[in-house]
This record gives structure tokens, sequence and C-alpha cells, in this order.
């Protein structure tokens, strides 16, 4: 299962990014406070360059190209004490398109590593993917202990705030979430669309995530190959997204970190241009997890650069 890759495609708008910077003035203040509260190391860095750079300028106060990135922060939850960990987080715009709408945030301890694609190239999407973060790191973070409700809670926040947002623009306003959090016994892994968690122990490569699509469904269920004219088509209908009109459930596992293991949070713009085979390769090196990211960056460039391209890497010691 580890090694179907089941592609999905995106619905691309051609909203003008003027019709958001009206909301961006509610999220800024929200975003100024969280930022504030939680203090976060800003990366001038091109392979940094996670979000739109108008919408940076505007939730980020001129900090565009950089990522809210804290490598040390002490959170509320000072029971939860995570392995020791090394950490890198890094993103490419690609070739096809002039803005990046992928969105992390990374914590190396208590870890919390999350990320976002926004659905299509237009002021929906650049609102999704940073508001969805937003509200899910500012929930885990004043939480007293993580937990399967709690994690739940948070992203049924960040559907009512994404939900919002759609109905202010009156667009298409959504995003995947994938996140990795820190708990006593190891870690909580929270999924909603096609964002991915890999990991890698003892020399198999496993993906722990499933692609919420009717594509994944398909080739699961042998409706079709993976690589059939149907499955095309189905990789653009997610069934679960933030934003999405039902406000789906995420899926929430609990997962052991031990020694040596390597996790790699990635959107598809990764895990769609870069094979089972070269991500084992990458994360089985031994090699600090900026220099595994850069590989995977460059890798996915050079198949096509068809999308936004993310990725988080994890190394447990």
């Amino acid at each position: 299962m580890a090694h179907l890759r089941v592609l999905l495609g995106r619905y691309r708008g051609d909203s003008a990014l003027v019709a958001y910077v009206d909301h961006i003035r509610d999220l800024n203040a929200d975003f100024a406070r969280m930022w504030a509260e939680h203090p976060a190391t800003q990366v001038r860095s091109r392979a940094y360059s996670l979000h739109h750079p108008i919408v940076g300028e505007l939730i980020l106060h001129g900090a565009a190209a950089s990522s809210p990135t804290c490598a040390d922060s002490v959170c509320q939850n000072s029971r939860v004490r995570s392995p020791v960990v090394d950490v890198a987080v890094g993103s490419d715009t690609g070739k096809r398109y002039s803005a990046n709408f992928d969105v992390t945030y990374l914590r190396r301890q208590p870890l919390l590593a999350v990320l976002a694609d926004g659905m299509g190239d237009g002021p929906g999407s650049a609102a999704a993917g940073r508001t969805a973060v937003d509200v899910f790191v500012d929930y885990v973070t004043r939480a007293p202990e993580p937990g399967p409700d709690m994690l739940r809670d948070a992203v049924a926040a960040a559907h009512a705030r994404v939900s919002r947002i759609g109905n202010e623009l009156r667009t298409l306003a959504g995003c995947t979430l994938t996140a990795m959090v820190a708990a006593p016994q190891g870690c909580w892994l929270v999924q909603i669309g096609d964002s991915r968690v890999y990991r890698l122990r003892d020399g198999l490569l496993e993906l722990l995530t499933t692609d919420h699509t009717m594509a994944w469904l398909g080739a699961v269920h042998g409706w079709y190959p993976f690589d059939s004219a149907q499955a095309a088509s189905a990789r653009y209908q997610l069934t679960r997204y933030i934003g999405h009109g039902g406000a789906p459930e995420p899926d929430v596992l609990s997962v052991t970190m031990r020694p040596g293991d390597r996790y790699l949070l990635c959107t598809d713009g990764v895990s769609e241009q870069v094979d089972y085979g070269d991500l084992h390769t990458f994360l089985g090196r031994d090699a600090h997890p900026q220099s595994v990211v850069s590989d995977l960056l460059a890798a996915s460039d050079a198949a096509g650069g068809s999308d936004n391209a993310t990725a988080i890497v994890i190394r447990v010691d």
C-alpha cells in the first residue's frame, strides 16, 4: 500500500487577490496576537517561501518569504516531552505557479509540525491554508495536554473559520491539514486531505496516512487502476478537507517514536513527483534533515515542478 501513488489534481481558480485584502485585516490582528504569544524564528530564505508573497506581507507585517518556525519554544504544556529530534522544513513554488499556497508551522520541542496545502490558486486558497494552520496551532498550544478530542476540536475550529472565509469571499476556500503533535507516549498524527506522513523505520518506508480522495478509494477497492482515466478524474475529488461544508472529522492516529526513525510530512507536490524509491533513498541517508529537505525539493523540481512542493523532515535520535 505504501507505494500506491494516487495523484490528486487541484482546482485552479482565476480570482484576484484584491478581494482578499478586506478579510486579511481581521486575520492580521489574530495572527499578530499569536505571533506575540508564541515568538517564532523568521527564516528568510528562498526555500522557506511558504505562502503567497502578498498574503505574507499582510499577515506577517512585511516578513514575506518566511515561515512561523520555532526551534525550541516552550509550550504551555510542560508535561509533554518529545524524544530528541532534529527537524527541518522547506518549500518550493515550482515552475507552474507564481505563488506558493503551502503553509507550515514547525516547533522542535515539544514537537509540533503542521502543514496545509491550499486548494486552487485564488484568494480562498491563500486564506484557507494560512488560517487553518494558525487556528490549529493556536488551539493546540493553548491546550493543557494533547489528545484525540482536543485535536478534533482544533480541526473543527479551523473548519469554522475557513468556511466563514469562503462565505465572505464567495469563492472556494479549502485546504488539506496534516500534523504531528507531541504526546506523552509518542506523537499524534492528524490527517485531513491528501498531504501525507511517511515513516522510515528499520529500512521500511511506510505511508502512515490515507489520502481522502475518490481516487484513493477507487484504487484501494479495485474500482479502477490508479493510473486509469477514471482515477485521473477522481483525483480532483477530495472527500475530506478543511472548509468542507460537512465539517468532516480528521483521522487521528497514535504513533510511537523510536531512535533512528525518520518522518516526512509533505504536500502532494512532493508525493506526486518523487517516487517511492527516491523517498526511501533520501530519508535513508545519514544526513541532517535540512539536507534531506533540499534533496526532496530539488527532486520535485527536476520532475517537472508542476505544483508547490513542501516537506518537513523529522529525525529521531
